[in-house]
């Protein structure tokens, strides 16, 4: 066993830095380093990466990382407390660690770290959604995210048409990114454990990207037609078009959100788009 695994419990960090999870904050913490290594090996290939961690909290999923052979690993933390654990933990790391005490939803990653990056995270609750919207915005900076989520939103991530699951996140990740929920976690694995359990998933960015423009656009489009998904998408997009948009990019303007593939969201996009360039 390395160095990283043979320190004290993380439940042993977590009580000598009063990490007692906070609500507030979204955490849960995951204190099996066996499970955290599992983690962190779906995450691979690290080599040569320059990962970003979210949240570490007391630092076993840091710790798991650091026994990979990722490049560096860069952690982000709003907690104060955890900042202090995770400070600890940066001067056995050989460098290898670095620390940044801020708030990730205002952090832009590809500023912070240089490429080749990848996040692997156990996300807060509260904010994982976000995060993951905003890093899809310019995924093609990434190699790979490898982000931990409530079931229910992991389901979201990765769903198909035509199911209740599926909606503007699913449309969103699976236009930019190869998605699959790779682990499931139950909530007795947490400290303290939350009322659902839990999902790992993987994203990989495909190698084409859109540009920012049309991803914003995807952003209208997607959140006017699930806006109300239980209208048609005549009367959904009635405000971007409506009927004649729809046919113009040759969709039953009587269907309903759930029902378009991502490949349809996406020529329904570039028409609208299209559309609104003449005018």
């Amino acid at each position: 066993m390395n160095q990283f695994l043979r320190r004290a419990r993380i439940s042993d960090v977590v009580r000598e830095f009063e990490l007692k999870a906070d609500k507030s904050l979204g955490q849960h913490f995951l204190l099996d380093p066996n499970l955290l290594a599992a983690i962190a090996a779906r995450a691979a290939p690290l080599a040569g990466l320059n990962v970003v961690e979210i949240g570490p909290g007391p630092g076993g999923l840091t710790r798991a990382l650091l026994d990979s052979d990722a490049a560096h690993v860069t952690a982000v933390e709003f907690d104060p407390r955890a900042v202090r654990a995770i400070t600890a933990l940066a001067a056995e790391a050989e460098g290898r660690l670095s620390i940044i005490e801020a708030d990730a939803l205002r952090q832009d990653l590809t500023r912070l770290v240089p490429a080749p990056r990848a996040v692997v995270a156990n996300l807060p609750y509260n904010v994982g959604t976000p995060l993951l919207i905003s890093w899809l915005a310019q995924a093609g900076a990434f190699s790979a995210f490898t982000l931990m989520f409530q079931l229910e939103v992991a389901e979201r991530i990765c769903a198909a048409p035509d199911t209740d699951a599926y909606g503007r996140l699913a449309v969103l990740a699976q236009w930019l990114c190869e998605t699959a929920i790779v682990m499931h976690i139950p909530a007795a694995a947490f400290a303290p454990p939350p009322k659902v359990d839990s999902a790992l998933v993987r994203l990989i960015p495909r190698p084409r990207q859109p540009e920012r423009d049309l991803f914003r656009a995807m952003e209208k489009i997607t959140a006017a037609a699930f806006g109300q998904r239980r209208k048609m998408l005549r009367g959904a997009l009635k405000s971007l078009g409506g009927e004649a948009l729809l046919r113009e990019a040759d969709i039953d303007p009587q269907r309903r959100a759930e029902t378009l593939s991502v490949e349809e969201f996406v020529r329904l996009t570039e028409t609208w788009r299209r559309r609104e360039s003449e005018e």
